[in-house]
């Protein structure tokens, strides 16, 4: 399967379509960790640093979220959301190595917090990450360095 992956800046356009796919990914984990699933709480979350919303693209169709943050010290996994449809087709991975390679060649950290619900965690346990703190809905993970370069 041809699996080219490319990014565009999110803009206001993309709302509904980010709001449907949150809803799809996010809102059962939010259900099994009895947070709020509303539409204006969905909406504040879409909203959140919207600046560094990417729209993730497979063979230029729309298939996800990623918003990161590439501060100096560190990159922050904000948002990574895979529609359920392209789950399981190793998306998420190819993008969270691409990720981990880029940081690794500029010895930094990268984070990114998961609800305990959601079972994304064990890829990203797979790809190295460690947990590093938790509270009462997440764990907080990090990736520290080390990715080789193939």
């Amino acid at each position: 399967m041809n699996m080219t992956i490319t990014y565009r800046k999110a803009s206001e356009n993309d709302i509904d379509y980010l709001l449907d796919l949150r809803t799809k990914t996010m809102n059962p984990h939010y259900t099994d960790s009895s947070l709020p699933t509303d539409r204006e709480t969905t909406l504040q979350r879409i909203l959140y640093q919207f600046e560094k919303a990417n729209i993730i693209l497979l063979n230029n169709e729309p298939v996800g979220l990623l918003k990161i943050n590439r501060a100096e010290d560190k990159t922050e996994v904000l948002q990574l959301q895979i529609d359920p449809s392209q789950q399981g087709k190793g998306l998420g991975k190819i993008i969270l190595t691409d990720i981990l390679k880029e940081a690794s060649a500029e010895e930094k950290t990268v984070s990114l917090s998961v609800l305990k619900t959601n079972k994304a965690q064990n890829l990203y346990k797979s790809l190295g990450f460690k947990v590093v703190d938790e509270d009462e809905h997440s764990y907080f993970m990090e990736f520290q360095g080390g990715f080789r370069l193939v």
